[in-house]
């Protein structure tokens, strides 16, 4: 007993909840399962540890991964290393936002409301859309929603994704289309970008959207004017994942006829945090107002006169749609959301096309660096700040000497798809030094 700090349930407690169900052991309680298909024996699992032992064990494990704060990275693929003022943290700790839920009752949440009304403003301006939600649970969230919406809008069954669009967005898509009984047709890539003749072919009346990445997986930039002329011939919605960041210096999605933008704000004051969790952005028009997954906040005056704000246009599937929602989505990131405002706001607007402006010099940069020691740079469409190279070994194994080497490595494009063996996307972030850039690259050249 001395050994467990906290105690889910003592033998009183079991003894009394099984007295309340009208049995008298465990054994009895699962009696209905057949013996036959009944685990016996005890689990091939180690014996409890004390506290301090398991404390011991697991920072033994965490001391085993090679943070950011220790060593430069050049790797990218969605999450990205990023400047975060430290204001960030000062706000986000606040007990008030730190603690809060869903602002349900707007007379003692005007000042989380406004956040998120914040950065629902912020993200519209961004990506030049009508209108944003409170956020998601991630890029890949949101996009898979974008395409479940167009789905219910149009009322058609055929969703057509780019395979330039993060595989891992690409999943989580697949996965909720199985369960709406879409079908999703991936178009290929050419040269680095979405083969548009193959988007030509496979459009059809069917087709309920036309899903991009802008910048792309590639780091690569798509034709953004040539595909919404190809999603709008028909009634198709045109749906564009999109890095917030790039958009400070970019053509933002809206100004290209995008209905609907999505993406993840970690670029802005949310760290990478081994993958998450991070904040996604859901844009869209007024046109869509309605159909909009998640919760949306709305700015009002009460009955003095007095801006305030509240959640609107709730008959949302956690409410009363039920079984006709087109989204089971019913909770937001909206600690992450303010996060992210309150990064846009200390950067501010210009800190954040100055910010894009360095990723994508820097980028440019690292690419001239690598060309001078003689890697490969793969160089079919203007980018951002990532890029792909090949090199003359696996990725795997250059990584592992990029890390001897003192630092962290680009992704292995090979793991998903094996025409990409051996080819590396690294990405360059305005954190990066001029001498991290050229160490990098003339350690990578050594390995060639």
């Amino acid at each position: 007993m001395t050994n467990h700090r906290y105690l889910p349930m003592t033998e009183a407690d079991k003894q009394d909840m099984l007295a309340t169900i009208g049995v008298n052991s465990i054994e009895e309680l699962f009696s209905d399962i057949p013996s036959q298909i009944r685990f016996k024996g005890e689990m091939n699992i180690k014996e409890a540890l004390r506290e301090v032992e398991l404390v011991d064990y697991f920072q033994g494990l965490a001391s085993k991964n090679i943070s950011l704060k220790q060593k430069p990275s050049f790797l990218g693929a969605g999450v990205y290393e990023h400047y975060i003022p430290s204001i960030v943290d000062h706000v986000i700790s606040r007990s008030e936002f730190y603690t809060a839920y869903t602002p349900y009752q707007p007379e003692i949440s005007q000042g989380e409301l406004q956040a998120i009304f914040e950065f629902q403003s912020m993200i519209c301006e961004l990506t030049s859309m009508d209108l944003a939600n409170s956020s998601m649970y991630d890029g890949p969230t949101a996009l898979a929603e974008a395409a479940m919406m167009s789905a219910g809008q149009t009322k058609k069954k055929t969703i057509l994704v780019s395979k330039a669009v993060h595989p891992e967005a690409r999943a989580v898509l697949q996965t909720n289309a199985t369960g709406q009984r879409l079908k999703v047709v991936e178009i290929d890539v050419k040269e680095g970008v979405t083969d548009l003749e193959h988007l030509k072919t496979n459009y059809n009346d069917d087709t309920a959207c036309v899903v991009v990445q802008y910048p792309n997986f590639f780091g690569n930039l798509e034709s953004l004017a040539e595909i919404e002329a190809i999603t709008h011939q028909d009634k198709a919605l045109f749906v564009v994942s999109s890095n917030p960041l790039a958009l400070g210096i970019l053509k933002p999605p809206g100004e290209f006829g995008a209905d609907i933008v999505v993406g993840d704000a970690q670029p802005f004051g949310i760290p990478t945090q081994f993958g998450g969790p991070h904040c996604g952005y859901f844009a869209t028009t007024t046109k869509l107002m309605r159909k909009v997954p998640g919760r949306l906040v709305g700015q009002t005056v009460d009955d003095q006169g007095q801006r305030g704000f509240v959640l609107t246009l709730q008959a949302r599937e956690q409410h009363i749609r039920r079984e006709k929602a087109t989204s089971n989505i019913c909770s937001n990131q909206a600690l992450n959301a303010l996060a992210a405002s309150v990064a846009m706001t200390a950067i501010g607007k210009k800190g954040v096309r100055e910010m894009a402006y360095q990723n994508l010099q820097k980028a440019a940069y690292l690419k001239s660096q690598l060309k001078a020691q003689g890697v490969e740079v793969v160089e079919t469409a203007p980018s951002f700040n990532e890029f792909v190279v090949k090199v003359t070994k696996s990725v795997s194994d250059v990584n592992k000497m990029l890390l001897e080497k003192g630092f962290i490595g680009g992704y292995d494009l090979g793991r998903d798809d094996s025409k990409l063996e051996r080819h590396m996307l690294l990405a360059v972030t305005e954190v990066r030094t001029k001498e991290q850039i050229e160490t990098f690259a003339k350690e990578l050249g050594a390995l060639q």
